[in-house]
């Protein structure tokens, strides 16, 4: 199915911290849809807040680093709440493992960010279609375990907020005051992670969690909240 065949009022959701590529990824969308409803977002809480309203969007291009994300949290988070909601993966990680792991987390395409926009409205005209796009040497990587993947997406947002600052090493007074609640708040929040997860402890959370993240330094790029992190 080409472009041609797409409705012209399909809404897509936009999430990237960065507003040149929000203006990149607007402009693929526009190149293969006639006039689409275009809602955009820059972080972890903009996303949640808005798949709350836009859950029957027909398209999510998602960021993997967005402020209050890690690695693979935001896609996770994204299923859960919306599962019938396709998304593509637009990231700088452009190492086949990380597409083939953002597929095994459930998502309908990825996109390196150094496409050009012929190939992005190419992926996203594909994915609108019903079909997955990547790259092709995904095919050439082992399924990722994913298995934790189901278990987080039984987390609430703020829980997965909580879980991001336990593997930040963060403390139960620093964690209530950056979030403003009372620590007895993330007391039960942290029960209800464990819980949740299936683990006994904190450190056990937090080892799991951790299967999520990508490893930075192996693509040579810094860590969350570095300038071309993507």
């Amino acid at each position: 199915m080409g472009a041609d065949h797409i409705e012209a009022t399909m809404k897509v959701v936009i999430a990237d911290d960065h507003p040149l590529f929000r203006s990149a990824l607007s402009q693929a969308v526009n190149q293969c849809l006639d006039s689409p409803q275009l809602v955009t977002v820059g972080s972890f809480d903009e996303l949640s807040d808005i798949l709350k309203t836009e859950a029957a969007a027909d398209l999510l291009l998602l960021d993997l680093n967005m402020p209050g994300a890690r690695g693979y949290s935001a896609l996770v988070h994204a299923r859960s709440v919306a599962p019938a909601l396709p998304v593509i993966v637009v990231s700088a990680y452009e190492d086949a493992s990380v597409a083939r792991a953002a597929l095994d987390h459930g998502a309908s395409g990825f996109i390196p960010k150094s496409s050009s926009p012929e190939t992005m409205a190419k992926a996203i005209d594909t994915v609108l279609a019903g079909d997955r796009w990547a790259p092709e040497a995904v095919d050439q990587v082992e399924n990722s375990d994913s298995a934790f993947t189901d278990k987080l997406a039984l987390l609430t947002p703020q829980q997965q907020r909580v879980l991001v600052m336990l593997t930040d090493g963060l403390l139960n007074k620093q964690i209530a005051i950056d979030l403003n609640i009372s620590e007895a708040t993330v007391k039960a929040h942290i029960t209800a992670i464990l819980r949740k997860l299936g683990v006994h402890t904190r450190t056990q959370a937090v080892i799991a969690a951790r299967s999520l993240e990508i490893d930075w330094a192996s693509y040579g790029r810094s860590a969350p909240g570095a300038p071309e992190n993507g």
